[in-house]
């Protein structure tokens, strides 16, 4: 990097706190910070859902998997998730969004004391917070990987500008900060990916190797194959699975793209607008990252530096910045919004049954809690990003692939079916076991049962056993053991109708209860 690229990455840092002290102006209350105040355009959501995806992971982990094993890489991870997202559109946007239009809660797991009961609230609600800890901790590490290879810089200072910065925005604007400053991104990583596409097709030209023909260099050997390595068939219906839940809402951050839209209409066409988005544009940006064994030998065994490496050699300066500035775009929309996401849950779910002044919070108390733990969020995260490459965490592509991929079902499952009417049967019982079997399941398979295998456990296995195994158990005790109350009834009715024709709600319950929703 020169002046230039400096330039260009400290004018994006500029433009982002900016937006932030904007957006603060937006920001009136607890609805505002978590949701937008219902306020937010469907095309506007419908981006901020796509950005909030992404994270330099991407360029890491995801390019490490491209320069290895080719194609795989696009129909492994982002055609689930346009699939998966596609889905959903139907089936949890616009329910998810009654939960703030109908049920008036500010929080995605808010509306779980009435359909269930308050320990399951509280089991997901601690679980998905420790989960997306570890989740950005991971995007930080990513992010300060880049960094250090374009910059020098240490991988714990890379960690700390990153996180300080979108610190600095997502706590002063809250989900209209994350929303506006992902539109920015987005038209940054359009800039920033179409450079590098064509950045990338010049030089196949100068090595006299055409578009098409590339595939048929001998680097490129297998590359084509849509599924191989790890990535087979069983990776790939369990991702697909996984991403139905996880990017309509069962990691949270999404889900509040879906409430800060004005209708549950508006809510489904955000996330045809997204899934559209994740059909198409990972498509050119995956492009190069195929084309990297042609151009670059990484040095990294797992060759996660390719892309950083190939970036360096192909653009100029000015244009290399832009494509660094692509990558901390990624990274803090994801990071920003799961920030936002976990202060919502921390301050509505949680602070309510650990202190009896936090349920007597008023709207400029509530306001200051939500920061505060937004704060704090970012804080933790960047500490175990820190610790990424630890013999624990091992390495980035890991923590994101098995521990999330693993994790989320089981805390997915209960927030998300819950919602719909078929599984109107399965009450906490249902929620509890299936939740605690899940994570018991991922221990198992991932450790005691790996180590004693021979060659471990296939990664397919390791994250699919898990969501498995909850899903089983959530719809069998529903039917074993029915706990389908007439309040339990009512909310779910609430969630799958618009208007007013439908059983009452009953108020939200204090944490104080101990169980909510019972007849």
């Amino acid at each position: 990097m020169n002046s230039l690229d400096w330039a260009v990455l400290i004018g994006y840092f500029g433009v982002m706190v900016a937006i932030g002290v904007w957006s603060h102006k937006r920001v009136d209350n607890v609805s505002d910070f978590f949701t937008a105040g219902g306020k937010m355009p469907w095309w506007l959501s419908g981006i901020s859902h796509h950005m909030s995806g992404y994270s330099a992971v991407m360029f890491t982990g995801y390019a490490g998997i491209a320069y290895t094993y080719g194609v795989t890489s696009f129909i492994t991870w982002s055609f689930p998730i346009a699939l998966g997202i596609a889905i959903g559109s139907k089936l949890f946007a616009p329910r998810i969004n009654r939960l703030r239009s109908r049920l008036h809660v500010a929080s995605p797991l808010e509306y779980l004391k009435n359909r269930y009961n308050l320990p399951t609230q509280q089991a997901l609600a601690w679980s998905g917070m420790l989960l997306k800890i570890v989740d950005v901790g991971a995007k930080w590490a990513a992010i300060a990987t880049l960094l250090s290879v374009f910059t020098g810089i240490s991988l714990n200072q890379g960690i700390l500008i990153t996180g300080a910065i979108t610190a600095v925005y997502c706590t002063i604007g809250g989900l209209w900060a994350d929303a506006l400053t992902e539109l920015g991104q987005f038209v940054i990583q359009l800039l920033a990916g179409v450079a590098m596409f064509v950045a990338v097709v010049l030089k196949l030209n100068d090595k006299n190797i055409g578009f098409f023909g590339a595939w048929d260099e001998p680097a490129l050997h297998g590359h084509g194959k849509p599924l191989v390595g790890p990535y087979g068939t069983v990776f790939l219906l369990a991702f697909l699975f996984i991403k139905l839940f996880e990017y309509n809402g069962g990691m949270l951050n999404q889900a509040q793209r879906y409430m800060a839209t004005g209708s549950a209409h508006e809510a489904e066409r955000s996330a045809r607008l997204s899934a559209v988005l994740w059909l198409v544009w990972p498509v050119v940006l995956f492009f190069p990252m195929w084309m990297s064994p042609l151009l670059v030998h990484a040095q990294k065994p797992d060759g996660s530096d390719s892309y950083a490496l190939m970036t360096e050699q192909l653009l100029p300066h000015g244009l290399l910045g832009l494509v660094i500035v692509g990558f901390f775009s990624h990274t803090m929309a994801m990071c920003s919004s799961d920030a936002n996401a976990i202060a919502a849950v921390f301050t509505r779910d949680v602070a309510p049954v650990l202190s009896a002044r936090a349920r007597g919070w008023n709207e400029r108390s509530g306001l200051i809690a939500a920061r505060v733990t937004t704060v704090v969020f970012l804080g933790l995260s960047m500490a175990v990003a820190t610790q990424v490459n630890s013999p624990t965490l091992k390495d980035i592509i890991t923590v994101v692939i098995k521990w999330v991929a693993g994790l989320m079902g089981p805390i997915a499952i209960p927030m998300m079916l819950g919602l719909l009417r078929p599984f109107r049967r399965s009450g906490p019982t249902a929620a509890l076991t299936s939740w605690a079997a899940g994570l018991l399941a991922f221990w198992l398979v991932n450790y005691p049962i790996n180590w004693s295998v021979e060659g471990g456990v296939p990664l397919q296995y390791q994250v699919s056993i898990p969501l498995a195994v909850s899903l089983v158990l959530y719809i069998l005790i529903g039917y074993l053991k029915p706990e389908d109350t007439p309040a339990r009834l009512a909310v779910i009715e609430k969630v799958n109708t618009d208007g007013d024709a439908v059983a009452a709600v009953p108020v939200p319950a204090t944490a104080g209860d101990d169980v909510v929703g019972a007849p």
